[in-house]
């Protein structure tokens, strides 16, 4: 990339340490004026202070967004319809907050003239590629400057030297107390880094922050109903809310009961195998109430089929294809699939489990008539004799001929 034709850059940045360096090495290799972008999508800490810092680095354009609200409304809760979990734990706390930064980020660059976007994601993780993938996918001509695949600040030790040489002030830049890198957004916090990189050692109790240990969670069950409409939680106990006062009182009901620890290694994108840990007490709320009011409402094929597309789904949004065609499709197919996904589940919080207790729906397909043991209302039972000989044929076929596996 020219250098000299790079005049103003948008750096997503969060005002710590990596970031903060970011926006000086910027000013100084390519001689070019640096715009903040902080995105507010629920990480939880002050936000506010990024302002004064940016300042402080002789920022004079700073956007700081609260995106509570469509974050959740158009990415948390679109993925949710699909019942997305990738390799069957990880619930994309930090992959789908990606695909809106990207966005905000390529329109702040339009807005300003900008010639480039940057970010602080470093060259051995995921979310350089989501980044990317996802600018690349709103705007094509678009430059990029990945400052970690570039200098030679390749630890932290390098960082904080840079930041005394150029009298950068930095709050707070991780401890043997506390050494883990996080991320954190409304739907997750996430934990890697640390004592953490050795699989085999159990994560300090003191580390989780939004989840209570089982044997300090009350001795009392909490009992709560969530209202579905079209396959998103619009009430919680008949109360109405937004997408994002939802997932927020949910993180806190379920956190308290222990609910949404996850200890995983997963395998990244990029090639490498990386472990991390999570909390997500909200969405494992709705993603237990979610598979209960589906499972009266949805006709069976489409449930099957959603259940085999969603690891696809889920594999698109992890490796930053979320602005991708084939996504679109899918999400199409499964928003047409939640018109009739609609009505209440009831759920018991207590020691780390959800336990469904009821699921009522005017839209439901469940029949209470057919599916009784008493009488043969709507179905007989003599014509499962038919059924069975029929699917029966291909199995008696190889056993005549004496074809075993």
């Amino acid at each position: 990339m020219n250098k000299t034709s790079i005049a103003k850059v948008v750096l997503a940045y969060s005002g710590g340490l990596d970031t903060s360096v970011i926006v000086k090495w910027l000013q100084e290799t390519y001689g070019c004026e640096v715009i903040t972008f902080t995105a507010d999508i629920g990480q939880g800490n002050e936000i506010e202070p990024a302002r004064k810092k940016a300042q402080d680095l002789g920022v004079r354009q700073i956007f700081i967004e609260d995106l509570k609200e469509e974050f959740v409304r158009d990415f948390v809760f679109p993925m949710f319809r699909a019942n997305t979990i990738y390799e069957s734990e990880y619930m994309l706390g930090t992959s789908i907050a990606r695909p809106l930064i990207s966005k905000r980020l390529v329109e702040i660059a339009t807005e300003t003239g900008a010639d480039a976007i940057s970010h602080g994601a470093t060259g051995k993780g995921n979310d350089q590629v989501r980044f990317e993938l996802g600018a690349y996918a709103l705007n094509s001509d678009i430059k990029i400057i990945a400052p970690w695949r570039e200098w030679n600040l390749d630890s932290r030790t390098n960082l904080l030297s840079f930041c005394e040489r150029h009298g950068i002030k930095i709050d707070s830049v991780g401890s043997n107390k506390f050494p883990y890198s996080t991320d954190a957004n409304l739907l997750h916090i996430s934990y890697e880094g640390g004592d953490l990189e050795d699989p085999w050692c159990e994560p300090r109790k003191e580390m989780w922050q939004w989840t209570r240990d089982i044997e300090d969670t009350p001795d009392e069950p909490e009992v709560l109903t969530l209202t579905f409409s079209h396959g998103d939680v619009i009430e919680i106990n008949d109360e109405r809310k937004t997408p994002a006062q939802i997932l927020k009182e949910l993180n806190l009901i379920a956190g308290i009961h222990g609910i949404g620890r996850s200890d995983i290694v997963e395998n990244r994108f990029v090639g490498m195998k990386s472990r991390g840990c999570y909390e997500t007490p909200g969405g494992s709320v709705i993603l237990r109430a979610r598979r209960a009011i589906e499972s009266i409402t949805l006709d069976r094929e489409v449930l099957h089929f959603k259940d085999e597309i969603m690891p696809k789904y889920a594999k698109l949004i992890y490796n930053g294809f979320w602005w991708s065609p084939e996504r679109m499709i899918i999400q199409e197919a499964v928003d047409k699939s939640q018109e009739f996904v609609n009505g209440f589940v009831r759920l018991k919080l207590f020691k780390g489990n959800i336990t469904v207790l009821g699921r009522k729906s005017e839209t439901s397909l469940y029949d209470e008539n057919i599916a009784s043991f008493d009488g043969n209302v709507g179905f007989e039972q003599k014509d499962a004799e038919g059924f069975i000989k029929i699917n029966a044929l291909r199995l008696r076929l190889a056993d005549q001929l004496g074809r075993k596996l």
